[in-house]
């Protein structure tokens, strides 16, 4: 069990790794799942600081920025009392609007109405310099003094980040990581949805498209609620290798991919961030390299110790999870003798499903139609055999048969629609339906989630399809039962 006292959330660690090494092999992976639940009793509340950066560029004259405006005001509305807020105003500069003052306000019924006025006086004027309004959130946020404070931020944007070098928007991130979380919109169909997977990997958010501008409302109000869900403002992945292993790569699988390039080196081991924490399930792929000759054939060993750390609301930063072991054996059987794990397999070809949906939207964003028809087929296969129902749904919506009856990309899709292509490609949550054998004829129940309460697609699905929650084992006690 997780340590539950302090944070309102008690976190699990899982380790999932073949021990058996090939002779020759190089590498040994983990998949590694880490379940957040609430604490009993009352659900826990952290205390919040919000900012909220809206674009006003050039391009966002007239409609775009009246719906722009009224998403803002939606969001300032959802916020409870006593949330710490900041509105900033970007183009190619970065003014904080409200408070009048500088620093972030208490929410109360004065003070949102004062938000809601500055937001509505905005005028559409100048470029876009994404990390400009990034380090300026940065700035503010630095001012909570409370380490309990979840530090959350939301940005849209309708245009490229054309007023700095991606080297500029790249040190921006380096400095703003495990600070902020921040979720980033793109509106219509004049941004590049790299520059937002960029923000949102640094920054632990989620990205989306929003291709009808009216939509943006309802989104931002969604991103409120879903931010004062969070109760831990900074867990960390802790890795103490075993010298003879040296750290490849540490990327999240779900619910989105994500490279986590960020590292801290406190005594022996390397802390990797993973951003803030509502309830949820995240799994992460932890890659070590190693000399095989450096390991004694039939030898088990430790190639790492995995800890999992939170912030605690004083500030320190301490387990908060029973650790765990990743431990290898080099066998005298080479490559094709030992049976790859078929998790790890699957995390491999949901990631070359995404490859191949980001170089099918790259092509048809450059006009190379051939390639992004090819990658198109490459993608809809991948996403079928995986099963993956949520990446299947982006891809057939920009597909169409062929003259020859194969699938192409549709020749009057909208680019908006490929640029929220290049988004989804990283969405990973829904869990295919497992096999499972039955007698035949029994016809077996789908399982409910004690969380979001849906039903899974498959009765022996170990995680929700929806939030991600772990089920468990099924019809083991305590644990979520098939639907009557």
């Amino acid at each position: 069990m997780g340590d539950r006292s302090p944070l309102g959330l008690g976190f699990a660690l899982e380790v999932d790794a073949p021990t058996d090494l090939p002779y020759d092999e190089r590498r040994a992976d983990a998949l590694i799942t880490v379940t957040a639940d609430s604490a009993a009793g009352p659900s826990a509340r952290a205390p919040g600081a919000e900012i909220l950066i809206m674009d006003r560029s050039l391009s966002m004259t007239g409609h775009k920025l009246d719906e722009a405006k009224r998403a803002m005001w939606a969001a300032i509305d959802t916020l409870r009392d006593g949330t710490l807020l900041a509105v900033v105003a970007g183009n190619h500069e970065a003014e904080v609007v409200f408070p009048v003052t500088g620093g972030l306000a208490r929410v109360d019924a004065r003070s949102r109405e004062d938000a809601k006025l500055r937001v509505a006086g905005q005028l559409p004027e100048g470029g876009t310099a994404i990390g400009r309004w990034l380090e300026r959130a940065r700035g503010l946020f630095a001012t909570v003094e409370s380490p309990a404070t979840v530090r959350h931020a939301v940005l849209y944007t309708d245009g490229k980040d054309e007023h700095e070098t991606p080297e500029q928007l790249g040190e921006v991130l380096a400095a703003c990581t495990d600070h902020f979380v921040c979720d980033a919109r793109g509106l219509g169909d004049d941004w590049r949805y790299t520059e937002l997977l960029r923000v949102t990997q640094a920054l632990h958010g989620s990205a989306e498209a929003v291709v009808t501008i009216s939509d943006l409302t309802g989104d931002f109000t969604r991103l409120m609620r879903e931010a004062q869900r969070v109760v831990v403002p900074r867990v960390y992945l802790g890795l103490r290798l075993n010298s003879r292993f040296q750290l490849s790569f540490v990327r999240q699988t779900r619910p989105v991919e994500a490279e986590l390039t960020a590292r801290q080196l406190r005594g022996e081991e390397t802390h990797v961030p993973l951003g803030a924490w509502a309830p949820e399930t995240r799994q992460y792929q932890v890659s070590l390299s190693v000399d095989p000759h450096s390991l004694t054939v039939d030898e088990t060993l430790r190639a790492a110790r995995i800890t999992l750390h939170a912030e605690f609301p004083d500030g320190t930063r301490r387990p908060c999870a029973e650790s765990a072991a990743l431990v290898v054996r080099r066998r005298s059987t080479p490559g094709f003798g030992i049976a790859r794990s078929p998790d790890l397999t699957r995390v491999e070809n949901e990631r070359e499903l995404g490859m191949a949906m980001r170089a099918c939207a790259d092509a048809h964003l450059r006009g190379d139609l051939e390639r992004a028809d090819r990658e198109l087929r490459l993608a809809l296969d991948l996403a079928r055999s995986l099963g993956d129902t949520a990446r299947l749904r982006s891809l057939q919506a920009v597909a169409a048969e062929g003259p020859d009856g194969r699938p192409r990309m549709r020749r009057d899709v909208a680019r908006g629609r490929i640029l929220g292509l290049g988004l989804d490609s990283t969405k990973t949550a829904r869990r295919p339906a497992e096999r499972h054998d039955r007698p035949p004829g029994e016809t077996p129940s789908p399982r409910a989630c004690p969380r979001c309460l849906s039903t899974s697609t498959s009765p022996r699905a170990r995680f929700c399809e929806e939030c991600g929650h772990r089920l468990g084992d099924p019809d083991a006690a305590g644990e979520p039962r098939d639907v009557l």
